[in-house]
């Protein structure tokens, strides 16, 4: 931490992050509030247990500690949502067997039922009896008897077969379906293990400032998204960007802009609280546009495009494992799901490291 920077530790920054839907502008760098001049006489406080650049060093080990837990999140909900789906295709795989149970059942019947058909007459087949025939009429009539009696027989060994086929193949898929519920649950269990760890450790180093010293890790937080953003808008990232919300993406806005001020919880989708994925996968769910539910998995599928191309809605993936995801809504800003201990909020769209840009609606 270099010595202007702990000189002007305790000047708070306010980011004015309004949201100027005419002009698309972007939105404007935190300008600092002047501080109140001390007064010779006012008594000097207590000296602080952390400098400025060991209370930063805290910051950053705490942002980790978080970052890490929004990975393990993700694998969390992707493992979750796996499973859900695998729980899904047991259930038709066993309806499906007891289908093709009962279908074999029926045939046997049928095959049963022409078994005795030929012993009442005599244990001769239809063609045999039709060539013992001395009625020429009988015999002629007969013919497509036979021929009707040999497809039925035919059809029904075939039927018989493919079903057998079908239900020893349900029967494997059933099998292979148990085994990655399976697989999925362990995921699912090492990955909530992982984000416990974080999570408590990071709010053990937290538990461990004094009040003021967490009011100054706040300021400290909000300081480094302000220089963040100030660095992106400055780079002129966003000087051309002046798209125009879709209809499904005014909704996802509308939706995910409703939620703020809910804390986050991870592995949350609302209505009460959510994870960052959870906020975004729910807002364009509510625009009738279902989209993955991890950003992972968000990166992955959904169309990417250029930052001086998008538009309130898009989704903006952030850091080289893209573990968090925040909704661009027009003027430079996101709305998001932070972190645990925070609530949904708007910030600056280029405050975290910016992996790319997705659009649902593409």
């Amino acid at each position: 931490m270099n010595r202007r920077h702990c000189a002007t530790a305790a000047i708070t920054l306010v980011c004015a992050l309004a949201l100027l839907t005419a002009t698309g502008q972007a939105m404007a760098a935190p300008v600092p509030d002047p501080s109140p001049s001390p007064s010779s006489s006012s008594p000097a406080g207590p000296t602080p247990r952390y400098s400025t650049a060991e209370l930063e060093k805290v910051r950053e080990q705490i942002e980790t500690l978080y970052r890490k837990a929004g990975a393990a999140t993700d694998a969390y909900n992707l493992a979750e949502e796996q499973t859900k789906k695998q729980s899904g295709e047991i259930v038709k795989l066993a309806k499906a067997i007891v289908d093709g149970q009962a279908r074999i059942a029926a045939l046997k019947d049928r095959a049963g039922a022409q078994a005795r058909e030929q012993y009442r007459n005599g244990g001769l087949p239809p063609g045999a009896q039709l060539a013992l025939s001395n009625d020429p009429k009988l015999f002629l009539d007969g013919i497509n008897k036979v021929r009707q009696s040999q497809q039925a027989s035919k059809s029904l060994l075939s039927d018989l077969n493919q079903t057998q086929q079908d239900l020893e193949t349900y029967t494997q898929d059933a099998s292979a379906n148990w085994e990655k519920l399976e697989t999925n649950r362990v995921k699912q269990a090492k990955a909530k293990k992982k984000i416990n760890a974080q999570i408590k450790a990071a709010e053990k180093l937290e538990s461990q400032l004094e009040k003021k010293e967490r009011d100054r890790l706040l300021q400290l937080e909000r300081d480094a998204a302000d220089k963040a953003q100030t660095a992106w808008l400055s780079s002129g990232a966003v000087k051309d960007v002046s798209g125009e919300a879709s209809e499904a993406g005014a909704a996802a806005v509308a939706f995910a802009t409703a939620q703020i001020g809910k804390p986050y919880v991870w592995g949350a989708e609302g209505p009460g609280s959510y994870d960052c994925s959870g906020l975004t996968s729910q807002a364009w769910l509510a625009a009738k546009r279902p989209i993955p539910r991890t950003s992972q998995e968000q990166w992955r599928l959904l169309p990417r495009i250029d930052i001086q191309d998008m538009r309130p809605g898009d989704l903006i993936i952030y850091h080289a494992d893209a573990s968090h995801v925040g909704m661009y809504v027009g003027d430079g800003a996101i709305v998001h799901a932070p972190r645990p201990g925070r609530n949904v909020t708007l910030a600056g769209a280029g405050s975290m490291k910016i992996l790319g840009v997705v659009r649902p609606d593409k």
